[in-house]
């Protein structure tokens, strides 16, 4: 019976396999399918670039080409400095792996700048272990925001109730975000407040990546009570 060497290549089924493997856990790159729309759409880009300055120069002499390329080289520096992590997140947007790797106070500053970019006016009420967030939108209505791994407040502590802010004009909510999934006994506290709204771990991923807080919670203004037989 023939013996494999150690210079034998795997069988190629077993190596597509691999691959298909490597490709569903992120670890091994697009294929040409998944770069090929991209790739032409650069090309497409070039090509009309360089036709426009040939045109350029053809009406109107060497001006054009040398605006065209100041121009170009301006819009793709400041792509790039916008697309870089430090300006991208100054401007609310996280990736998962960000938002998991913040801690209480960074989580915080994540959800006050999401909450700029939706149009909220935000101030950070730092604390060392329970920082907390109160937002005013341009209708005057106020948002209490809390980050607690579950929303029911535990026996030494309590999240503040909006309720108790008198002369405060307009409607006042509370919001707990969480990273991960609440379990029933937080929603049914939740339930019970009647002015409290839990945004969960897969609607805090959607927020950071650019959805509205508003599409994640609809009727984020209604009584969920009215709701309840």
């Amino acid at each position: 019976m023939a013996r494999l060497s150690w210079t034998s290549s795997p069988p190629r089924s077993s190596r597509r396999h691999t691959v298909r493997r490597l490709r569903a856990q992120g670890l091994y790159g697009p294929s040409f399918r998944d770069v090929l729309p991209g790739l032409t759409g650069a090309v497409v880009v070039v090509c009309a670039t360089v036709a426009a300055l040939a045109a350029g120069y053809r009406a109107v002499g060497i001006l054009a080409p040398v605006v065209g390329v100041g121009v170009l080289s301006l819009v793709i520096a400041v792509a790039v400095r916008l697309g870089r992590p430090g300006a991208r997140r100054r401007r609310g947007h996280y990736t998962s792996d960000e938002l998991r790797e913040l801690d209480v106070q960074g989580l915080a500053l994540a959800v006050a700048r999401m909450l700029r970019r939706d149009g909220w006016r935000v101030r950070l009420l730092p604390a060392p272990d329970r920082p907390r967030l109160d937002a005013r939108d341009t209708e005057g209505r106020r948002l209490n925001v809390a980050f607690r791994p579950v929303a029911e407040p535990l026996p030494d502590e309590g999240l503040p109730d909006p309720r108790t802010h008198r002369g405060t004009a307009g409607p006042r909510l509370q919001l707990v975000v969480h990273r991960g999934a609440f379990r029933e006994r937080d929603i049914r506290w939740a339930q019970r407040q009647g002015d409290t709204r839990l945004l969960d771990g897969s609607a805090l991923e959607r927020w950071a990546r650019g959805a509205r807080l508003s599409e994640l919670l609809p009727g984020l203004w209604d009584d969920p009570s009215a709701s309840r037989p």
